[in-house]
């Protein structure tokens, strides 16, 4: 007969088996959308990922894709198996954790459990660790080759871990299983730091072992020394060590004249001969926790050792190699993120404070070719002390978030915000939209996968006021509260039974959800939603349903008189719990038969000439461009430059170099005139009777350091200005006649002056080193715009560029006024949507297409639009009818809802006499729409994006219908629209006709 220790074991590797089930049936086929395109290539190449990096995940991910024995299409399969891996993993130690819980709970003596007892723990561990395997934001991770599934298996392996050394008597075992832990929470570092966030909650787990009678004051006190030991190893051991190595290494080579890397050296031996002869000294004088203190020491910084991978690559110069850590001083500012910006957390201003003055601090440095130098200085901002104050939140002086900050608080212009509204927006904001409502996600259900979209709660899961376009969402999922209720009955019940318990999984809660929000300190919006960072406040969550499930139990054996029954019957009443979970989330958690975030990347590439350069504008336009050059092999030829990243000069060396098939980018400007610090910043000075300048002779100048550019400062940097913002780039006719780059349709065009004219009152460096290669480039190659970066560049030359599929070229031509759109190369553009984009999958209704596949197909919607409108044109009725009909049987409303590009391509059906397909648009739009407005007006709830789009598109159909002489239908939605937003409907929307 098995005993506990084997039932135990065996049911937990059952539930393991089904979750990795799961998770391998539902996993992505190849890159999703976001970072697991980045995290997929430089896994494969080993290449250096955006700080703080992952070493140890890449090291990990690379064994994974061996699995593709070469097959370079199945990299990302593999990768993302080993998610769905690690994942289950996860399901395991969170089963192992909760049976250990239930046994302080039901107060069970080792080796004397009864039967009720093992049947009452094994369904308590089923039951919680099924519902977090099936719950929404962990089961999201689970499928994709991102750093929260390995990351959550450490989570998972480390409370595992502490919850054993909890039942351990022998004090030498005791250490070792400390040792152990150790050694995960160093390993993990290389994954991701969620884990070091449980160790004030695990050291409870210490001092409830270690002192029999604990107190409220004991309780804190380890709490805070757990808190402790978090800040040693996030302050001190992994930015601090090397910062230490940092300034030492600055002194020997500085002030001592000595080689580079003499001072790390020195600090290497200085350190580790330390940490020997204390290791020694604990050993001879047998202090046994001095020595377990040492060895967790030594095995955390074992586990952190990975990180020399990204320093050994970072030198090896990859393709991808963000911030290019190759010294000490890069990898300290990689290490410490500070490429993005400082929050702040104890005392800041609010969004209205001006700033009264700005001191140089501490020197920024960099390598030289012979010491250390000073690049820039660290700036330290005093702001109006009557607009500061403790726990900053409404922080940020970005105008779209002062705008939204107003927005949120119903504050005024010129109005200014209080403490009080201070803590509203943490509390209604931060705590509430950004965290209780992915909570609510989790365990009551989700309205959509709408943005922002609300959890649904008791009275909404039985009501029937949600429109026909939220039911037939897949991510419209209903638990039934079921879920939330199941873990707060285990809540109360731990709490009651075994508060010492209690406490701990409490804080693991906390520490992992609210605290962590107040520590993030989130700006007012995200680019995409953030329940994935909380998934150890979840997790903690799950735990609680597990001790339901014995609650429950408990209750029913004071009715049978027999554990053994009571705790079959709880099993059974609450398994469906998870069952219901797992039917309501399986379709938009199943990513079967999604590619497009792979072709649409191929798409963006395969729009560009051979050898092109093409921008792009931030992670979700990049990220999956990455994978399908560095892992498929596609389009190498083309060299993708981030916008974002153009202004930093790492990112700029790395240009000047070979990558792959694409040769190195031609600047004019020397390294020290881009280098961190100098022209970070030039501002736009007009001066009188300066209309323009030569953009050659401006980049010449700069060059040469002329004093004719410099402003006067009170800083030590040196800031430079632009006399004018008309640059003018005069065109070598020559090289453009002999490269035959312009087609000839647009030959009568051309114009052999482009004024790159600057939008704004300064120039980025970024900016001023895409003037840089334009000019440099002379026509070249071809350099590219996505649509993202065209939009974001800081120079106007909207008039010079041509679409040619999904991409605009820069061309020496400008656009007459008479073309109603953006210039199209009618021909090429044609050419490439009809026979070289793909869109596997994206007339599949039964695959789960997401926001971001949504977001994507309008951006190809658009470009079907664009090339429509150029053919009609010309005339060419033909082909204009052939594209737009093939945009429908690409992407069928019935599995990607007609959208804003949609309605707008409806005049242009009817222009090619496709008059019932522009009525069908017109009618699904409008159905959709009004509902829509119906319902958020039934709800009173604020308009959103979504909303004011939804509006516009029937005031857009309104004039089109009548102009088509379908007057009853243009009525019908007029009047429909007065009901809710009043008679000003009857105005024509304000939607281009594109």
């Amino acid at each position: 007969m098995l005993n506990y220790k084997q039932i135990n074991n065996i049911t937990g590797w059952v539930v393991f088996a089904v979750a990795t089930l799961v998770y391998v049936l539902t996993v992505e086929q190849t890159a999703s959308f976001w970072d697991p395109g980045e995290f997929i290539a430089v896994s494969y190449k080993l290449q250096v990922p955006h700080p703080p990096g992952a070493p140890f995940f890449l090291l990990v991910y690379r064994i994974f894709s061996f699995l593709a024995f070469g097959n370079e299409l199945s990299v990302a399969y593999w990768m993302n198996i080993g998610s769905a891996l690690f994942s289950g993993f996860t399901i395991l130690f969170l089963f192992w954790s909760i049976t250990l819980f239930g046994r302080k709970l039901l107060g069970v003596v080792s080796n004397q459990e009864s039967k009720g007892q093992v049947i009452s723990l094994m369904g308590a561990g089923i039951v919680g660790s099924l519902i977090y395997t099936f719950s929404d934001s962990f089961w999201f991770s689970a499928v994709e080759a991102e750093v929260y599934a390995m990351s959550s298996f450490f989570t998972a392996i480390v409370i595992w871990a502490f919850l054993k050394w909890d039942v351990i008597k022998a004090p030498r075992e005791e250490n070792k299983w400390m040792i152990f832990i150790a050694y995960l929470v160093g390993l993990s570092i290389g994954v991701h730091l969620l884990n070091l966030v449980t160790l004030p909650a695990l050291a409870l787990i210490y001092y409830f072992k270690k002192y029999q009678k604990p107190t409220l004051k004991g309780g804190i006190i380890a709490f805070l020394l757990g808190g402790v030991a978090l800040v040693i190893i996030n302050n001190f051991i992994i930015p601090g060590l090397p910062s230490i190595a940092g300034s030492t290494e600055i002194f020997f080579v500085n002030s001592l004249g000595l080689p580079f890397g003499s001072g790390i050296i020195f600090f290497g031996i200085v350190f580790f001969t330390a940490l020997y002869f204390a290791y020694r000294y604990s050993r001879k004088k047998a202090m046994a926790g001095l020595n377990t203190i040492l060895l967790s020491l030594i095995f955390i910084l074992i586990g952190y050792s990975s990180y020399t991978l990204i320093v050994v690559r970072a030198n090896q110069d990859p393709v991808i190699n963000q911030n290019a850590p190759k010294d000490v001083i890069s990898y300290i500012s990689y290490l410490k993120r500070e490429q993005y910006g400082y929050r702040p957390l104890i005392h800041g201003q609010y969004f209205t404070a001006q700033l009264v003055d700005q001191v140089e601090g501490a020197p920024i440095y960099r390598k030289g070719n012979e010491k250390y130098e000073i690049a820039d200085y660290e700036l330290k901002n005093t702001y109006d002390p009557e607009k500061t104050t403790i726990l900053p939140r409404i922080y940020s002086t970005q105008e779209n978030h002062k705008r939204i900050y107003r927005q949120k608080l119903g504050l005024r212009e010129g109005q200014e915000p209080t403490f009080g509204d201070n803590l509203y927006f943490m509390f209604s904001h931060q705590l509430g939209h950004m965290y209780w409502r992915y909570f609510m996600w989790n365990f009551s259900g989700r309205e959509s996968d709408f943005t922002d979209a609300p959890w649904i709660g008791l009275t909404d899961a039985f009501s029937d006021k949600f429109p026909e376009y939220i039911k037939e969402n897949k991510a419209h999922n209903n638990y039934l509260m079921l879920p939330l209720l199941l873990g707060i009955i285990g809540l109360f019940f731990q709490a009651k039974v075994d508060p010492k318990s209690f406490y701990i999984n409490l804080m693991l809660f906390l520490m992992m959800g609210a605290v962590l929000v107040l520590y993030l300190n989130s700006p007012p919006v995200e680019p995409r939603e953030r329940d994935y960072i909380y998934v150890g406040s979840f997790y903690a969550f799950a735990i609680w349903a597990g001790m339901g499930v014995l609650a429950i139990a408990h209750s029913l054996a004071k009715v049978t008189k027999n554990l053994a029954t009571a705790g079959i019957a709880a099993t059974l009443l609450t398994i469906p719990v998870a069952g219901l979970m797992a039917a309501e989330n399986w379709n938009d958690h199943n990513r079967k038969g999604r590619y497009f975030s792979v072709d649409s990347a191929r798409n963006f590439l395969a729009s560009c000439a051979p050898n092109a350069i093409l921008f792009t504008g931030g992670d979700n336009d990049t990220f999956p461009l990455w994978y399908v050059q560095e892992v498929e092999g596609f389009r190498t030829d083309v060299r993708v430059i981030v916008l974002s990243y153009f202004d930093t000069d790492w990112y700029v060396d790395q240009m000047t170099l070979p990558a792959n098939e694409s040769e190195p980018l031609p600047f004019s400007l020397d390294p020290e005139r881009y280098q961190k610090g100098t022209n970070d910043v030039l501002y736009v000075m007009e001066r009188d009777g300066m209309d323009a300048i030569s953009a050659r002779e401006y980049l010449k100048l700069l060059n040469s350091g002329s004093d004719l550019l410099r402003m006067r400062t009170g800083g030590k940097a040196q800031v430079n200005m632009v006399p004018s913002r008309n640059l003018i780039l005069d065109v070598d006719s020559s090289s453009v006649a002999e490269k035959n780059i312009i087609p000839e349709e647009f030959i009568s065009l051309y114009t052999p002056q482009i004024n790159l004219q600057i939008k704004g009152q300064y120039v980025t460096k970024g900016t001023l080193m895409l003037l840089d290669l334009i000019a440099s480039n002379n026509w070249e190659r071809p350099i590219y715009f996505n649509n993202t970066s065209l939009a974001t560049i800081g120079i106007n030359i909207e008039d010079h560029v041509v679409m040619e599929g999904l991409t605009y070229r820069l061309l020496p031509i400008r656009k007459p006024e008479y073309v109603r759109e953006e210039l199209v190369n009618v021909d090429l553009a044609y050419e490439n949507y009809m026979t070289k984009f793909a869109f596997r999958g994206m007339d599949n209704p039964k695959a789960y297409l997401d926001e971001e596949y949504r977001r994507f197909a309008s951006n190809h919607r658009s470009a079907i639009n664009s090339i429509a409108i150029a053919l009609l044109d010309q005339d060419d009725m033909e082909r204009a009818a052939n594209i737009l009909n093939y945009g429908l049987e690409v992407m069928p409303d019935e599995a990607i809802p007609y959208d804003l590009a949609s309605g707008q391509s409806v005049p242009l059906f009817f222009e090619v006499g496709e008059e019932e397909k522009a009525l069908e648009i017109i009618d699904k739009i409008s159905k959709k729409s009004l509902d829509m407005i119906e319902y958020y007006t039934l709800e009173n709830r604020d308009y959103d994006r979504e909303m004011m789009i939804s509006i516009e598109m029937v005031k857009y159909f309104i004039p089109l219908l009548e102009e088509r002489g379908y007057q009853e239908r243009a009525q019908e939605l007029k009047l429909r629209l007065e009901d809710f937003v009043g008679a000003e409907s009857n105005q024509p929307g304000v939607l281009q006709r594109k």
